[in-house]
């Protein structure tokens, strides 16, 4: 395009002498372009003729050139490369491209890392820091909640408690000699602890009426603590949910399993060692059933089974049949051998039944339970009266007459002076293996401040599956998994050694179910203490966790959860609403 030659319509020229600027094809002004007016867009009239008309309006002149501006394209301005960039071919091969970061690029990226990490503190780290703040660690304040805010921190949440001494970090087998390794610990050295919910990573207290049992307490948080570095569970004479009594019970259920190995507890028992009433206790029970909640244990306790035959069946029997379980079981019962409604989660589920798994290859389910292990449960027997402790696993299904394969293969006790087979064996809802040893007369409370060692150790299954209960740091006595094999006489399988991740559970209660109570001579308050909890492995096979693979748990558990959150609910069908998964052996699964 180029300026019209002749003045445009309406102005005039006068002086042809001046010259005007032209455009390069860019249309960049150039100074050494102006021609003659002639040329001109403007006439030079134009601004004499307008000069009226625009300079009472306007500052400048409509003529660039008259306003003393630079206009030679050799002026540097800011803002150049904004309007005319420069083309660099070279620049533009692929070959030459490199990575060209400028400090404002830099600039930029820095400003967005540090908008990033302020969110990122604001939406998570603030939450977090002020969660902490106020939980403040294992809980330790007689009477706290969870997120109380009103204990000091701990700063010890590791499987095995920082106090636990180096020497104890190794034990070596009852059984054969080798050496195990230390998998958790807690040495209760802090004093203040207290296990309300969510207050303690490993140990949770419960709030409820063991009512399974006819506990004559209720259960109370505010009953345990720590002191003087060891655990202390509290029995008073104090009205609790309309009760008369007040215990504690605390487990490690849903938190802290294992399966296989050796657990130790050192404790000192509660009040004398001739006054009869108390029921200290420390035991362990698979996680798919949580003590004191009476829905998640029905179908599941005491049973430890993986056969589909007729004990899986509810009574144990199937039309009347065998007739053995009908007249050869509990005499308090008409000889009614079980009450027990089935194994609920029995390798007889039919597939696509409501069963945490997981499956034989014979694409069969492997049988699931709640089944029972005690380190000990503590009593007064004797004439003269002394204190004794019953170290016992309970069993479902049933022998017949609830009578195992005690022979001396299978039942060894290591001191007959000291221990001796319990004359309780069973009932219509459990079979018990249990031996009752002599405890160390001096650790009582009441008597000498001293503790004494229990614990068992146990290999899981079948074959060379065995457990072996220690009393006063030394073997008392040995079941072998033989002695448990199967019963041709109850048409029932061999059942195994327990295989389900277990839990800990530790206890002060008083029930007239297990034995009279001596309430004139009874001293309340009075108290269990422990002054650790120790569990070991083989070093080759380590298998703690409540959610193992071969035993898997959770999803079952969260499926099912208020069975397991709710003390009230006492049935799984009943209260729960809930429906046993059809068994094969029982009807038909389609």
């Amino acid at each position: 395009m180029s300026y019209r030659t002749s003045p445009r319509p309406g102005y005039s020229s006068t002086d042809s002498s001046l010259t005007i600027p032209r455009t390069t094809s860019f249309g960049v002004l150039r100074r050494d372009s102006w021609q003659s007016l002639s040329e001109s867009p403007y006439s030079v009239g134009a601004g004499s003729r307008l000069s009226t008309a625009l300079s009472d309006k306007f500052s400048l002149s409509p003529d660039p050139r008259l306003w003393g501006s630079d206009l030679s394209p050799d002026l540097i301005e800011a803002d150049d490369d904004l309007h005319n960039p420069v083309f660099e071919p070279d620049k533009m091969d692929p070959k030459k491209q490199i990575l060209r970061i400028s400090a404002r690029g830099l600039t930029n990226v820095g400003c967005l890392l540090i908008l990033f990490s302020t969110l990122l503190v604001l939406f998570i780290g603030y939450p977090i820091m002020t969660y902490q703040a106020e939980w403040g660690g294992p809980g330790y304040n007689v009477g706290g909640i969870n997120s109380s805010g009103q204990v000091p921190f701990m700063g010890n949440f590791g499987l095995i408690d920082l106090d636990t001494p180096q020497e104890a970090h190794h034990k070596l087998s009852h059984r054969d000699g080798s050496q195990m390794t230390l998998v958790f610990s807690d040495e209760f050295n802090t004093d203040g602890r207290t296990f309300y919910p969510g207050q303690d990573p490993y140990w949770e207290a419960e709030d409820l009426h063991y009512w399974a049992t006819n506990n004559l307490e209720w259960y109370d948080p505010e009953a345990i603590t720590t002191e003087g570095g060891a655990l202390v569970i509290t029995f008073s004479e104090k009205a609790n949910h309309g009760l008369d009594y007040q215990g504690g019970l605390m487990s490690t259920w849903n938190k802290f399993c294992f399966t296989g190995g050796y657990i130790e507890v050192a404790v000192q028992l509660p009040a004398t060692n001739n006054v009869v009433g108390m029921w200290p206790a420390v035991w362990t029970m698979g996680n798919l059933g949580r003590a004191g909640y009476g829905a998640s244990l029905e179908g599941m306790w005491p049973y430890t089974y993986d056969s589909c035959d007729v004990g899986t069946a509810p009574n144990q029997t199937l039309n009347g049949e065998p007739i053995t379980a009908v007249i050869d079981g509990d005499h308090a019962h008409g000889g009614t051998l079980s009450y027990l409604p089935g194994q609920r989660l029995s390798r007889c589920t039919c597939d696509g039944e409501s069963h945490p798994g997981p499956k034989h290859a014979d694409g069969t389910y492997v049988g699931r339970s709640a089944p029972e292990i005690d380190v000990f449960e503590a009593q007064i027997g004797g004439h003269p009266a002394k204190g004794e402790v019953s170290q016992s696993a309970q069993w479902a299904p049933f022998n017949r007459a609830y009578t195992w394969n005690n022979s001396s293969d299978n039942e060894i006790l290591a001191d007959s002076n000291m221990s001796r087979l319990n004359t309780f064996t069973g009932s219509v809802t459990q079979q018990a293996t249990s031996v009752v040893t002599d405890t160390n007369q001096k650790c009582y409370e009441l008597i000498e401040d001293c503790f004494t060692v229990y614990g068992f150790e146990y290999k899981p299954g079948y074959d060379d599956a065995y457990i072996t209960w220690i009393a006063d740091d030394t073997v008392s006595w040995t079941l072998n998994a033989a002695g448990m094999g199967p019963d041709p006489t109850v048409e029932i399988s061999a059942r195994s050694v327990p295989q389900e991740p277990m839990y800990i559970i530790i206890n002060l209660g008083m029930s007239k179910n297990f034995g009279n109570i001596d309430f004139d001579h009874l001293q309340f308050p009075n108290r269990l203490l422990v002054d650790y909890v120790r569990v070991y492995q083989d070093a080759q096979s380590i298998n703690i966790g409540c959610n193992p693979e071969s035993f898997p748990t959770e999803d079952y558990i969260n499926q099912y959860l208020e069975a397991y959150t709710n003390p009230n609910l006492t049935t799984w069908k009943g209260d729960f609403g809930q429906s046993f998964p059809k068994n094969s052996f029982i009807e038909p699964c389609q």
